[in-house]
Parts: C-alpha cells; sequence; structure tokens
C-alpha cells in the first residue's frame, strides 16, 4: 500500500498545475507569484535547516555517532588518566554508596593534552565503564552566524542524551564536547553575542545536573588548548576533574604498538621495543600510523610479515614525510651531504655513538636527515643538554660556511629548532637575563638575548668543525655514491682519522 505522504505530494503537485493553468487563463501573470513561492520556500527551507526550527539536528549527529563501545583495557599508554577517570567515574557506578556519604555527583570532566593521545578514546572507554549512554558533538558545531541557533543546539544535545538514555533504559549519559575551546572560549565582552550565548548555555545546563535527577549526565570535554577556556567553565561545580592526557612514555609506547599490532603478522625478529625507543615523542595516533604504515611497506614488497625493516621505514615516514622522487644537481646533492655530515659530526663530538645513519634520501619538505639513536626518556634538560642540542641544529649551516663560503636556504628549519630552543633556554632562567617573566621582556630584549647565545653557540660549533674540516671529503665521497652512511661507519672514520693525526 503507498503511504499517506506519496498521495499528499501527487495531490499538491496536481493543485499547483492547475492553479497555474487557471492563472493564465483568466489572463493573471504567473511569474511574480511562483517568485514569491519560491522565495518564502526558500526561506522556510533556510530557517528549518539552520535555525532553532531543526530541533535535534546536533543530537541526531551525535546519535550517528554514537560508538562502539571499548574498555580502558584497549587503550594503551595512558595509565594515570586511567585511573584518575575511573576514580572519577565512581560516582555514576556506585550511586547508593556516595548518597549515603553525602557526595556531591561530578558535573563535568576535562580531558586536556597534546593532539593524538587518546582523549576521545578515554570518553568512550568511560561510557562502556559506567553502562552510560555516549552522545558526541563537537565544539565547532554549535557556532553559527545566527544568533541563538548555538544555544538552542546546546539544548537540544542535552535532551537527545536524556532520550537516549530513557529509551535505552540507562539512568546515566555521557556527553563528550571534543575540541570543546570551540565554545568555551574567554569572553571579553565584545559584541560577538552568538559566542556568550552559546557558552552560557552549556554553563546553564551543568549547573543544572542536580543529585536527584532520574537521569544522570556527565559533561566530558576535551581540548589541547586549557589556557583558552573561559574562567567560568573551569571553576568547580562545572568541571570539577581536569586530566592530562599526555603524550605515552617508553612502556606505554610499546603497550600501544602491541595494541595495533595485534591483527597484523609480525616478523620473528621484530622487536617492538625497539620500536618504542626509536619514538621518543610520539602520540598515540602517530604510534598507531607506525604500524599502519609498516603494514603497507609489506604489502608493496610482497611480504607475509611485516619486519623490522619495514618497521624503521614507517618512523621515517611519520617523523620525516613519505619519500620523494626529486631530482637534484650534482652540486645540490653535495651541498646537502656536507650540510648533513655536519650535523652528524657535531652530534658525535657532544654525544658519542648517538648517530644511527645518515641519509640523503628526501623525506617531506627534507632533501636530507641525520637519524639518532634512542635516548632514554627524559623530561628536563640542563643548559649544557639544550646548549648541544642547539649546536647540533647549527652543525648543518655552519659546515655550509666552512665548505662554500656562505648558508643555503636548507638550514631554515635549523634555524626555528634552535631558536625555539634558545626560547625555552631563556624561559627557564638559563640565560644572563636570569629568571625573569617572559612578558616583562620586551622584542628587543628577546632579539638581543637570543643573537648573543645563537652567536656563541655558532662560534663554539665552527670551532669543532673546523678542526674537523678535513673529515668532510672522504665521507662526502661515501655518502654522495651510497645515499647513506651508517653511524658505525661515520664513528670509524672519524676515530681513523683521529688515531692517525695523533700518530703524527
Amino acid at each position: 500500500m503507498r503511504n499517506i505522504k506519496t498521495y499528499g505530494k501527487e495531490i499538491a503537485i496536481g493543485f499547483l498545475s492547475v492553479l497555474l493553468m487557471f492563472l493564465i487563463y483568466i489572463g493573471v501573470p504567473p511569474l511574480p507569484l511562483v517568485s514569491s513561492a519560491l522565495m518564502i520556500a526558500a526561506v522556510f527551507f533556510l530557517a528549518k535547516s539552520r535555525g532553532g526550527i531543526a530541533v535535534g539536528s546536533v543530537g541526531k549527529k551525535a546519535a550517528s555517532r554514537s560508538p562502539s563501545y571499548l574498555s580502558f583495557e584497549d587503550i594503551g599508554g595512558q595509565d594515570h588518566p586511567k585511573r584518575e577517570l575511573m576514580e572519577a567515574l565512581e560516582f555514576m557506578v556506585r550511586r547508593d554508596e556516595i548518597k549515603k556519604l553525602g557526595i556531591r555527583p561530578l558535573k563535568g570532566i576535562l580531558l586536556t593534552g597534546p593532539p593524538g593521545t587518546g582523549k576521545t578514546l578515554l570518553a568512550k572507554a568511560a561510557a562502556h565503564h559506567t553502562n552510560s549512554t555516549f552522545v558526541a558533538a563537537s565544539g565547532s558545531e554549535f557556532v553559527e552566524m545566527y544568533v541563538g541557533v548555538g544555544a538552542g543546539r546546546i539544548r537540544d544535545l542535552f535532551k537527545e542524551a536524556r532520550n537516549k538514555a530513557a529509551k535505552q533504559k540507562r539512568n546515566s549519559a555521557i556527553v563528550f564536547i571534543d575540541e570543546i575551546d570551540g565554545i568555551g572560549g574567554k569572553r571579553d565582552g565584545g559584541q560577538q553575542r552568538e559566542y556568550d550565548q552559546t557558552l552560557n548555555q552549556l554553563l546553564t545546563e551543568m549547573d543544572g545536573v542536580h543529585g536527584d535527577e532520574s537521569i544522570r549526565i556527565l559533561v566530558i570535554g576535551a581540548t589541547n588548548r586549557r589556557e583558552l577556556l573561559d574562567s567560568a567553565l573551569l571553576r568547580p561545580g562545572r568541571f570539577d576533574r581536569q586530566i592530562l592526557v599526555d603524550l605515552p612514555d617508553k612502556t606505554g609506547r610499546e603497550h600501544i604498538l602491541k595494541l595495533h599490532g595485534r591483527n597484523k603478522p609480525m616478523g620473528e625478529e621484530v622487536s617492538l621495543a625497539k620500536v618504542a625507543e626509536e619514538t621518543f615523542g610520539f602520540s598515540g595516533a602517530q604510534l598507531e600510523s607506525v604500524m599502519n604504515e609498516a603494514a603497507i611497506y609489506a604489502m608493496r614488497d610482497t611480504s607475509d610479515w611485516v619486519t623490522q625493516t619495514h618497521l624503521t621505514q614507517a618512523i621515517d615516514k611519520v617523523m620525516m614525510g613519505e619519500r620523494m622522487d626529486r631530482e637534484t644537481t650534482c652540486e645540490e646533492r653535495e651541498r646537502v651531504a656536507n650540510h648533513e655530515l655536519g650535523h652528524a659530526i657535531m652530534a658525535e663530538h657532544v654525544r658519542p655513538g648517538s648517530v644511527a645513519q645518515v641519509s640523503l634520501t628526501p623525506r617531506g619538505q627534507a632533501l636530507g636527515y641525520v637519524r639518532h639513536h634512542p635516548r632514554q626518556d627524559s623530561y628536563l634538560y640542563t643548559k649544557e643538554t639544550l646548549e648541544d642540542q642547539i649546536m647540533i641544529a647549527l652543525g648543518g649551516c655552519v659546515a655550509e660556511e666552512l665548505i662554500y663560503g656562505g648558508r643555503s636556504t636548507g638550514s631554515r628549519g635549523d634555524f626555528e629548532q634552535a631558536t625555539n630552543i634558545v626560547r625555552t633556554m631563556i624561559e627557564s632562567g638559563m640565560s644572563t637575563l636570569g629568571i625573569i617573566h617572559p612578558q616583562a621582556l620586551t622584542k628587543e630584549d628577546w632579539s638581543r638575548e637570543n643573537t648573543n647565545i645563537l652567536n656563541e653557540l655558532i662560534d663554539r660549533t665552527r670551532e669543532v668543525l673546523g678542526a674537523n674540516k678535513d673529515k668532510f671529503e672522504q665521507l662526502l665521497g661515501i655518502l654522495v655514491k651510497e645515499e647513506t652512511l651508517s653511524g658505525d661507519r661515520l664513528r670509524a672514520s672519524l676515530t681513523r682519522r683521529t688515531t692517525q693525526s695523533e700518530a703524527s
């Protein structure tokens, strides 16, 4: 049987056709009436799609993104955040016990940290842990050019969470707002009323979570820019807990690699512990990409197993970018080789045994690179360590100066790295300025201190590489011919030349 909607459409089309023919028959020009009707229909459609008429628009989007639940055991490398989050979720699991103790239920939990560390996964696992309905949205979905739309969508989101929980016969729901800084930014008293109304509505909804409600709603927000959030959103009673989800340590990285390697055939020689050592500073998303890219390399080689070589290639790709087929002139290759040798020789001088490989393979924006042996995870750095890192970064441009008498644009990234480390030194009180608040420094102060530190370290780098200038020629021939130079071969050449010099 055909439904009523289909008949209704046919009747409406037939009526409009007859009406149009009648108007033509009696001599009334139909064009103005048709134009007016189209304008009214367009306005109605726009209001329905963008305005307050679209009840539950965010809720429907959120409902379509409801996850297949995962547990905390499926998330690696975040043991401390998981413990903190599970402790904070106890009020949803042990409702009777907290009621006896007079504990006020938490209304919001804020997850902060770098991108790709697993904040969204933790929110999904929280819903599974508490057997709650999960509704998700992004901060960008609430902000429109029309005033009042964002506030209406906030109301719809919480209404959708309550309705879904009631339909699923659950007594709690988790509303997850990713990139919450999109609607929770600091209010500066300006004319942007839409942002303020959206934030005000979110604050009102969070304040309306009372302990005696039949369906308890917990708001979990995620951001990597906590400093941008409004203070009213961060106060106790709204986001009661703020949990840092940081980059994983070595043990955490190995756990993440094992989780993402469960569905991949690994060769017997594969050591995920070694991969974890070589990926210091990688986020969980980057580690997942490493495992995925390694499997892609295995497929390219028509291999049935993912080998250690594939994993090494994957690390290079995630760190530096895809290998590029760039045609460079002979002069450019030699300049790039000397540049990279400058980095490598300087690294061996300040940290003996640190270079793993020197390569002329173009990756991403780099025409060559130096791979270093993994170091032990470090979170505190001394002034000497930071100065060593700066001198390694400056080794490339100093090598070009010594050999060619000038620099090239290839040193731009090295200078950015060096100036960032100098900023860290100044902000940590390791410069001649002593302990001083960064905001108390003018641009001239920053520039002067930055120049003084870099000039001093460039002189020290020039002195070291100048004493080893004769070693560039032999290493250059090997690197240009073979495109790669292992760290062991580099050290053997440096040691042999040093021994010969001492003997003579």
